[in-house]
């Protein structure tokens, strides 16, 4: 192949082509930084446990291979850049846009397992032992979404880590605000060695318990809103689909570059009606205060 008869090919090829072939490497080419900004600030410094930041990388890997997937396929069947990238960068951030929901499911179990175990602790207390032999009696029977972080906190333990440091990195583990509440009273009792421990974990047992009703009640009233924005953005995507495939001339005019700057115009419009909607399902959440940072 003559590499000076490039430029004469690419001459003669359809306009329709290059735009599919540039839309492609702009598509590709965001959702690669996207992807490079994302794994520095997952790859930086982090107090989470090795088990969990592997698994956020491992789910945005696979969120960006299905939004290059959608964006190529949208590529091919319209042939509209703006829409590709949309629709590629949709379907990469679709947890965000419209989703919501398994991170509230993550919430709403964190809490309860730490509310029963909670409730554990106070049990094993009871029967006259000390906190250092009743958390690891405890650590085999909590949730399985606080186990991996009581394990940790166990093997701490062993390796003779006093207690309140490895009760603090318990906390940044758990990443919960009423964990920190339920560890300030384990570490004040492992520095005093006062009684009534039972009794505090009692009421941090029955306010954990509450505030589980609490939020319950809250995912219920967010589930209308989150349904309501993916009925939008299915009945518009689709209605949309539809017509770039099977009705070409009724949507010509966006094949033109003056076209694509209209869809432009309209996709930012779009994401603007989504982000609204998305506020409105937003619960702004209590900020720790025995992060790490905090405590430095």
């Amino acid at each position: 192949m003559n590499p000076a008869g490039l430029p004469g090919a690419w001459a003669s090829a359809s306009p329709e082509l290059l735009v599919a072939v540039a839309g492609g490497a702009l598509g590709g080419g965001l959702l690669l930084v996207v992807l490079g900004l994302r794994r520095r600030e997952v790859t930086g410094p982090s107090s989470r446990p090795s088990w969990r930041r592997s698994g956020t990388r491992g789910a945005l890997g696979h969120r960006v291979v299905r939004g290059v997937l959608a964006g190529v396929l949208t590529l091919v069947l319209t042939r509209w850049v703006v829409a590709a990238v949309g629709i590629g960068l949709l379907v990469a951030g679709w947890d965000r846009v419209a989703g919501g929901s398994a991170e509230g499911a993550r919430g709403i179990a964190r809490l309860e397992a730490l509310a029963g175990w909670t409730e554990s602790l106070r049990d094993t207390i009871a029967g006259a032992i000390g906190l250092e032999q009743a958390i690891p009696a405890t650590a085999g029977t909590a949730g399985a979404v606080l186990r991996p972080s009581l394990n940790l906190l166990v093997d701490r333990l062993r390796i003779r880590e006093p207690l309140p440091d490895a009760l603090l990195r318990f906390a940044d583990d758990v990443d919960d605000p009423s964990a920190d509440v339920v560890c300030a009273a384990l570490v004040l009792n492992a520095r005093l060695r006062g009684p009534g421990l039972r009794d505090v974990l009692s009421a941090l047992a029955a306010s954990t318990r509450e505030e589980l009703d609490v939020r319950r009640r809250i995912e219920s009233s967010r589930r209308s809103i989150r349904r309501s924005v993916q009925i939008v953005l299915c009945l518009v995507l689709g209605v949309m689909g539809l017509l770039a495939v099977f009705n070409r001339t009724y949507v010509a005019p966006y094949d033109s570059v003056t076209g694509q700057l209209a869809l432009l115009v309209v996709a930012a419009l779009f994401v603007g009606g989504l982000t609204w909607l998305r506020r409105l399902a937003h619960v702004e959440a209590t900020e720790r205060f025995l992060a790490a940072e905090v405590r430095a």
